[in-house]
């Protein structure tokens, strides 16, 4: 009796808490920031002009983005067990939802995990960390392209240490990360081998299966590419919608570095994710563009559409799914 309540308090009650707590939360993030107003008005007008056709294209390429997504972690979990595309599309929009509360987003594990089967929950980390690994590996690529383009320009900052030799030395770091990340990527089986035996070693009773093949990785890593270009896509259609012409050299300049910042940077939730993006939006676009209300407001779209509305529908996920299943 006790575990059926408990399951009820959890199937029935988390779900619209989650949710309503996002709500609030979204709420108090957009009074915080400065100049809300502008943006979101600029917003709202873009909305029901006659470019109106770029946001609903903006929003046609979020779903895309998570099916780019749910189909990565597909392939990645293939070893651990198979998966609908459906039941994998929930997970993925459920881990966004969960994400949301936690440092740098770990909570994506946990949000999956719930729509794994019982005995592999453990076992589906693994092929996370390895969708998190490529999609980092394409972000830092770019970026040190991005930092590269960038450290060529002319530009004054407040801070005077920020100047393009620094952006030469992050280029270097950046790029040398890159190398790392690379091997351990296309070492990721050695890698679990070694995992596997530290368990054994330690007398644990279950092993990580050990079957990413080369053409797997490859796969992966190809879907975080379009993923990625999916992205700059979105901030192209976002900049053009609110009148900031960029050329395509600017436009992956500036994203690629803001997508570097955005990665490297600990973010403690999603609570802190949009002042971040409007801070380093504004040091990185300001470079192009003197139209800070249009940067406010690219960023502000950005964060709602690709991050906010799927994590609301995560929410939504996570009220439906039992958690306690029975075994």
């Amino acid at each position: 009796m006790w575990n059926k309540n408990i399951k009820l308090i959890v199937n029935y009650v988390a779900g619209p808490l989650i949710m309503l707590f996002l709500f609030y939360t979204v709420g108090r993030q957009l009074l915080k920031q400065p100049h809300w107003r502008e943006s979101l008005h600029q917003m709202l007008d873009a909305a029901t002009g006659k470019q109106q056709w770029k946001l609903y294209c903006m929003f046609g390429l979020t779903w895309v983005n998570w099916a780019l997504e749910t189909r990565k972690w597909q392939v990645a979990l293939r070893p651990v067990q198979s998966i609908g595309f459906i039941r994998a599309f929930k997970a993925v929009l459920a881990g966004t939802c969960v994400a949301s509360f936690t440092p740098n987003r770990v909570g994506e594990y946990l949000g999956r995990m719930l729509f794994v089967d019982p005995g592999n929950k453990m076992l589906s980390v693994a092929p996370t960390i390895l969708c998190s690994m490529s999609q980092m590996l394409v972000t830092l690529f770019a970026g040190t392209a991005g930092l590269y383009f960038f450290s060529s320009l002319q530009f004054h900052f407040q801070a005077a240490w920020i100047s393009p030799a620094f952006f030469r030395s992050v280029m270097v770091i950046t790029a040398a990360v890159t190398i790392g990340l690379g091997l351990l990527y296309f070492r990721f089986d050695p890698l679990l081998r070694r995992v596997n035996n530290w368990l054994k070693k330690n007398k644990k009773n279950f092993s990580i299966p050990q079957d990413f093949r080369f053409a797997e990785l490859m796969k992966i890593l190809m879907l975080s590419t379009i993923r990625y270009i999916v992205f700059v896509l979105q901030y192209f259609l976002l900049f053009s919608l609110f009148g900031i012409p960029l050329s395509g050299k600017q436009l992956f300049t500036g994203v690629s570095v803001m997508f570097v910042l955005m990665a490297v940077v600990p973010t403690l939730t999603f609570l802190t994710d949009l002042g971040f993006r409007w801070a380093a939006g504004i040091q990185i676009f300001q470079v192009f563009t003197s139209n800070t209300a249009g940067i406010l407001a690219v960023s502000l779209g950005i964060w709602l559409i690709n991050l906010i509305i799927p994590a609301l529908v995560g929410s939504l996920l996570i009220l439906r799914i039992k958690l306690f299943r029975s075994r």
